[in-house]
């Protein structure tokens, strides 16, 4: 992976790559960096102004005279360099360890740089330094001794400061690492939640889809079974002709909406808020439907056995209506002529039971007209999905049939 591709962050976690260019600082980075910086003078003018007072009480051991220039000198170009610590901590650590053996007014800026090595680098590395700094305290008080303290008292405050740095740093650390840790969860939360939304939306277009699909296929059997009797009755009555012609208009018409609607659901942006327009039948729409098969020439009885029609629920009447659909449509493409019998029985309960037969066709199911050849396997998974069962095929008497059943649960 390009380092450069990595986002600009001004705090980057160990682990995570440096990024090509700088980050740049945010108010509050500027803010903070002030703070230290004035801090860390301070502490040079403090420090400093110690060395040259040298009150006998009061004042730090400075050692040799000499060493009053140069250690302001080392304060200060060590305070100066902290705002390079975002971008070089560790080459920043690097180039001022030399300084531990002998400075004292450069020891706040020093400390802030071992926070920062181990709050956004590896931790072995800002260990390392703080073990050197360890290490070289030993050295700096052979240099600059304090009459006042024993060796062992130095050494200790030395690691107290440390332990505090260290422990401070590592607070700080976990609390960045919780809270990049929560901020990934969340937007991997809601990435997955929109990836939900979006297969649902696109598991319901295919259902209105498959739903719009068998609308069409029956509007485009009843063209073709009136298309065909005006084919083979060129002489009829012209009464007839024009009946027949205005089915044929009126169910292009509506199945030219119902693929408009086809193809405006396969086609809906993403994101789209607007409810695709959709067909929302029920088991009172039955009569309507079988209306419309007997107008186009079909011979359909229907025995109706419901006892509550009226509290059928709408998704099982849903069902049940695209069942006779199918199976009015499947007579007419491979039946035409025969006689349809559509029984509906059940109550709550009990199931409503649904059956669409007719007799075998002499010399075979006619094919005069072309289908998919999915309607029944739509209409079983229809069922499936309800929890009920369908049978279909030739009975004992020779006829086809098309049977389901579907729960229908009695309302508490």
């Amino acid at each position: 992976m390009n380092s450069a591709a990595v986002p600009d962050h001004p705090w980057l976690l160990p682990g995570s790559l440096v990024p090509a260019r700088a980050p740049r600082r945010t108010p509050r980075d500027w803010f903070v960096d002030g703070m230290l910086f004035l801090l860390a003078l301070l502490w040079v003018a403090v420090a400093h102004d110690d060395a040259i007072s040298r009150d006998p009480e009061f004042a730090l051991n400075i050692g040799p005279d000499w060493l009053i220039g140069a250690d302001l000198l080392a304060g200060l170009l060590a305070t100066g360099a902290l705002w390079l610590r975002r971008r070089w901590p560790v080459g920043l650590a690097v180039a001022t360890a030399p300084l531990t053996f002998f400075s004292v007014t450069a020891g706040a800026a020093l400390l802030i740089v071992i926070f920062t090595v181990l709050v956004h680098r590896p931790l072995r590395v800002g260990l390392a330094l703080v073990a050197w700094n360890a290490v070289t305290s030993l050295p700096y008080i052979a240099i600059r001794p304090d009459p006042a303290m024993p060796l062992w008292a130095a050494m200790a405050w030395t690691v107290l400061f440390l332990g505090i740095v260290v422990a401070w740093a590592l607070f700080v650390r976990a609390r960045r690492q919780l809270v990049l840790s929560l901020r990934d969860r969340a937007e991997r939360a809601e990435a997955e939640q929109q990836l939900r939304l979006d297969q649902a939306r696109h598991l319901e277009r295919g259902r209105i889809a498959r739903e719009m699909h068998d609308v069409l296929a029956h509007r485009i059997s009843l063209l073709s079974l009136h298309a065909g009797a005006l084919e083979f009755r060129p002489d009829a009555p012209p009464e007839e002709v024009a009946r027949a012609a205005g089915v044929i208009r009126a169910s292009a018409h509506t199945a030219l909406q119902d693929l408009r609607e086809v193809i405006g659901v396969l086609r809906a942006e993403e994101g789209s808020e607007a409810t695709p327009e959709r067909p929302q039948p029920t088991l009172g729409d039955v009569p309507a439907l079988v209306a419309e098969s007997r107008e186009a020439g079909v011979r359909v009885s229907v025995v109706d056995e419901v006892t509550e029609p009226a509290g059928v629920p709408a998704a099982i009447g849903r069902s049940a209506y695209r069942i006779v659909q199918e199976g009015l449509t499947n007579a007419r493409k491979h039946a035409p002529g025969a006689v349809v019998t559509v029984r509906l029985a059940g109550g709550p309960g009990d199931g409503l039971a649904v059956e669409i037969s007719n007799p075998w066709p002499v010399g075979g199911p006619a094919t005069a007209i072309p289908g998919t050849g999915t309607g029944l396997v739509g209409v079983a998974e229809r069922v499936s999905l309800a929890g009920g069962r369908l049978g279909h095929g030739r009975d004992a008497d020779g006829d086809f049939r098309l049977t389901a059943w579907l729960p229908w649960a009695v309302s508490s």
